[in-house]
């Protein structure tokens, strides 16, 4: 009897792990369990290029319809996976139960509520096509738009509001903008490139309600000030979706707890993207990686050591963003911190690179519109190199690894 192997969610480590068990030549049945009525698919456009008016949606799928059919992975869209049960290797949804050998559980991460009661006044979230959709159709010139958060998705939204003609103003509750991600250095450039573009920034500022007067709704701050809104975009990070993992007995701390193979503490359960918290043996620490890049990365390898291969995740975080004339890629992790910043090039020209650094060791690196740096930032993360040489190098290529 040929092998069952079960995916649960619809994202981009779902779809990268059924493309990469028929890769690796897996012959046996695959069952995709999506709970959205799509097929799996990719969300960077949705806080991009769609919500920027560049593209459609037929871009974000990771496969088409077709392609599934033709690779005999059985697609069930709009049916939850409601309940594991290990010792019987089945899952339950509303249609009944299915079997499984090995099962991938790439559930992903759900936003974050406010915390305060927000009944009567519009307020979005982004994460799903639907989402996406509402709110691109709600970005029209001067409308009034408060960003409750100022992380990636806060800030590309942002932009994309700016852009299509709103009044922005993004609450933050760090002196800027990406401070504890990048630091104060370059999360400067971030912050000056939005003002530029007629953003209002309420920095070290937290919201804590939201009211309504005659009709006009204002977003309530905790220094007493109150920001008058036509519309709330909530951006204040995700929580990994552990529910049916923590119900099933696996092991969930800040995520779902798997080692270097990406296997949970059932071997014959998985876990890729948002939702793993994962060993990862060349920072020898958990790490558990909100992106684009992790997602696609995480979801082969965990096909793979479905298969039995015994690999090791061991890429290195990388995240890219684009916002305005804005583009940048990110490889590393600064973990507990850095003692130094060094940035190569004009900060304010919008081209250049930046190195965090610890007791001389290179953490992670990053380049705004250098397209063509981005491999040399991924071979010299990891070594030791002098801050001068960063500096002055003619070139990336021309410092060794």
């Amino acid at each position: 009897m040929s092998e069952t192997f079960v995916v649960v969610g619809g994202g981009l480590a779902a779809g990268k792990a059924v493309e990469q068990l028929r890769m690796s030549g897996f012959d046996g049945q695959v069952v995709l369990f999506a709970a959205e009525p799509h097929a799996p698919y990719e969300r960077p456009p949705l806080s991009k290029e769609y919500l920027l008016g560049k593209g459609t949606l037929d871009s974000v799928f990771v496969n088409s319809d077709a392609w599934y059919v033709e690779n005999k992975v059985t697609l069930r869209t709009g049916e939850r996976v409601t309940a594991i049960n290990r010792s019987a290797h089945t899952v339950w949804t509303h249609d009944g139960e299915f079997r499984y050998d090995r099962l991938l559980l790439a559930t992903g991460a759900q936003p974050r509520a406010l915390p305060f009661d927000t009944a009567g006044v519009p307020v979005a979230y982004l994460r799903t096509i639907e989402d996406s959709k509402q709110l691109k159709a709600q970005l029209r010139p001067g409308k009034r738009v408060v960003l409750i958060g100022g992380g990636w998705i806060g800030l590309e939204v942002a932009a994309a509001a700016a852009l299509a003609g709103c009044e922005v103003t993004v609450i933050v509750p760090d002196a800027l903008p990406l401070e504890k991600v990048l630091g104060p250095e370059v999360a400067s450039v971030f912050a000056d490139l939005h003002r530029s573009k007629g953003v209002t920034f309420h920095t070290q500022a937290r919201a804590t309600g939201i009211t309504t007067e005659a009709g006009v709704a204002s977003v309530l701050l905790d220094s007493g000030a109150a920001v008058a809104t036509d519309l709330v975009v909530a951006a204040v990070g995700v929580a990994p979706d552990t529910v049916l993992a923590e119900a099933a007995g696996l092991v969930v701390d800040n995520g779902i707890v798997v080692d270097a193979s990406l296997a949970t503490s059932d071997p014959d359960v998985f876990t890729a993207g948002d939702a793993a918290n994962a060993y990862h043996p060349v920072l020898g620490r958990r790490l558990r990686v909100e992106h684009w890049d992790n997602a696609i990365a995480q979801g082969r390898v965990a096909a793979r050591n479905m298969l039995g291969e015994g690999a090791a995740y061991e890429r290195l975080p990388y995240f890219f963003t684009d916002q305005y004339e804005l583009g940048m890629e990110y490889v590393g992790y600064t973990g507990d911190g850095y003692d130094q910043v060094i940035v190569r090039g004009e900060t304010s020209a919008l081209s250049f690179t930046a190195w965090w650094l610890a007791g001389g060791k290179v953490l992670a690196g990053m380049h705004v519109n250098d397209w063509d740096a981005i491999e040399d930032i991924r071979r010299l993360v990891g070594t030791r190199v002098g801050p001068e040489q960063l500096r002055a190098a003619d070139s990336l290529g021309a410092i060794p690894g």
